[in-house]
Parts: C-alpha cells; sequence; structure tokens
C-alpha cells in the first residue's frame, strides 16, 4: 500500500511544482470509467482512462501507457500503426502492477512518472476539464485538460479511439 500512496503523492507534487490547479476527490472504490463517473459526479467523457498496453512479442517487452476519453476504446490498428508495432496487447493485472505501482483501474496518465512512452489521444480535448484516478481506486483528480498536456509531455498526440 505504502507504494501506492507514494504514486499519489508523486502526482500531487508534480501539480504543485508545475502550478497546476488540481480538484482532489476522495471516493468509493471505482472499478470502471462509469462509476468513475457516477461517484465524480460527471459526464463520462471528460474522464480519461490510462491503459497499459504490450506488443504481443514474446522477444521484447515494449510498453507504452494509451490515453483517452472515457467514453472511448482504443483501435488496436491504429494505435499500433502509430507506434510501429506489430500486435499490441492489454497489460495483465500482474504486468499494470509491476509497471506502475497503481492499482489496476487507477492508472494516472502521466507515463512519465512510470518511465512509459505515452500517447495521447485527441478526444481528450473535446473537455475543458478531465478527471482521472491517480493511482489508487478511492481517489481521483479534475484539471484543465491544457494543463494535462503541459504537465503529461506526451510522445505522440493524435487519433487512435474509437466510440
Amino acid at each position: 500500500m505504502a507504494d501506492l500512496e507514494n504514486e499519489t503523492i508523486a502526482l500531487l507534487n508534480l501539480f504543485k511544482e508545475k502550478g497546476i490547479d488540481y480538484t482532489l476527490y476522495e471516493h468509493a472504490p471505482v472499478y470502471t470509467s462509469e462509476e468513475a463517473s457516477r461517484v465524480r459526479n460527471v459526464e463520462l467523457k471528460t474522464g480519461v482512462k490510462a491503459m497499459l498496453v504490450r506488443d504481443k512479442s514474446k522477444e521484447s517487452t515494449h510498453y507504452l501507457l494509451a490515453d483517452v476519453a472515457a467514453d472511448r476504446r482504443l483501435d488496436f490498428p491504429k494505435l499500433e500503426s502509430l507506434a510501429k508495432v506489430k500486435h499490441f496487447r492489454f497489460a495483465t493485472r500482474e504486468e499494470v502492477f509491476a509497471r506502475t505501482r497503481c492499482e489496476p483501474g487507477s492508472v494516472h496518465p502521466l507515463g512519465r512518472l512510470f518511465d512509459l512512452p505515452t500517447f495521447l489521444d485527441n478526444s481528450v480535448f473535446e473537455n475543458e476539464f478531465v478527471n482521472f484516478n491517480i493511482g489508487v481506486l478511492t481517489k481521483s483528480v479534475k484539471i484543465r485538460s491544457r494543463d494535462l498536456l503541459k504537465v503529461m509531455e506526451p510522445e505522440l498526440l493524435g487519433d487512435f479511439s474509437k466510440l
């Protein structure tokens, strides 16, 4: 549990360091984007899903954090084309915890804090504010989408989601 709290503290400290205004929510555990939107009392589309994906190759362990608006799904062929990877799959629960030190379902979208390349889908910018968990299932933040981009520094900004 200490690792989870450390990840949460690291993220909030980064916001403070960069002058990012945020609202912190503490709530019952949420396991889906739909549950999160209900407890936060916000539209589903304002959530950011951070999904850890891994190439399917047995010889390689290429991981990537793909961030999309919560009302969208990953378009794997587009993501694979952008990343120049033959086939991606979702990381397992064990891989998620090992790579991010976050509870599966609560990974925040700032891959640089996990030393992961991060791709950010343009769907996130359809909202002025975005919401996401911060490493645990019981805490979330709300920030401006433009501030997310500023603090995130993604490797790629593009279109790789679908409704």
